[in-house]
C-alpha cells in the first residue's frame, strides 16, 4: 500500500494526457527522490499559470495577465486583413517558426467532435465572423489539423464563410506527404490529399 500523499500525486499526473498509470508512477517517484525545491519550482510554476496567463479577446492566443491584447494583433506590422485560423494557442507558434507569415491569427478553440460533445457553438466561430467585419479580412486562411475533426471543422468554416462573404478569398494550407515518409506509413487523410494537391513535374 502507497503512501496516501504519493497516491495523490500519482493520481493527479495521470490527468495528464499521454500519462498513463506506470508514467504517473515513475514521475512521483522521481519527484519524491529529487531534491524537495525542483517539486516547489513545479508547484509553484503550475499556481501561477492560471494567475498570469489568459486568452487574447481577440486571437484567443495565449498572453500574460497584464497584457491587453496579443502582439500578433497588435503590432503594426501585422497584416490585420489576413487571418490564419488554427485549432489551438501552440499551434501559432509552430507557424511563426516558418517566418514567412505576417497576418494575423485566430484560436478556435479546438475542432468539432460530436463524440466529445464539441459542437460548433464551443468554438470561436461568432468572434472570427465578427473580425471579419471589424478588420475588413480579405483572405482567410484555414489550417485546422489534418484529422477528421480538423477536416469537418474546415468544411464548416469553408462552407459558412463562403455563404456569408462572396467576396472573401478561403485559402488552405497545401496538404501532402512529408518528406521521409514511406507510403505504407501515411495514412488515409494525408494520402487522400497528396494525391487531390498533387503538382505537375
Amino acid at each position: 500500500m502507497l503512501p496516501k500523499a504519493l497516491e495523490n500525486v500519482i493520481e493527479a499526473l495521470g490527468h495528464l494526457p499521454g500519462v498513463g498509470p506506470r508514467t504517473a508512477e515513475r514521475y512521483a517517484y522521481y519527484l519524491f527522490r529529487s531534491n524537495e525545491n525542483l517539486s516547489k519550482n513545479i508547484a509553484d510554476a503550475l499556481e501561477n499559470l492560471h494567475k498570469n496567463v489568459k486568452f487574447c479577446p481577440k486571437t484567443f492566443a495565449l498572453i500574460g495577465s497584464d497584457e491587453d491584447c496579443s502582439e500578433f494583433y497588435s503590432n503594426p506590422s501585422r497584416e490585420k486583413t489576413t487571418v490564419l485560423v488554427v485549432e489551438q494557442p501552440l499551434d501559432i507558434y509552430a507557424i511563426e517558426q516558418t517566418h514567412q507569415y505576417h497576418g494575423t491569427y485566430h484560436v478556435l478553440g479546438g475542432a468539432i467532435s460530436p463524440i466529445d460533445g464539441i459542437t460548433p457553438n464551443d468554438l470561436h466561430i461568432k468572434e472570427l465572423i465578427d473580425r471579419i467585419e471589424d478588420d475588413d479580412v480579405k483572405e482567410v486562411i484555414i489550417a485546422t489539423n489534418p484529422s477528421v475533426e480538423g477536416e469537418s471543422t474546415a468544411l464548416l468554416l469553408q462552407k459558412l464563410l463562403s455563404e456569408k462573404y462572396e467576396d472573401l478569398k478561403i485559402t488552405r494550407l497545401a496538404r501532402g506527404l512529408p518528406l521521409g515518409v514511406d507510403l505504407s506509413y501515411a495514412d488515409q487523410i494525408t494520402l487522400s490529399a497528396a494525391l487531390n494537391n498533387r503538382t505537375n513535374l
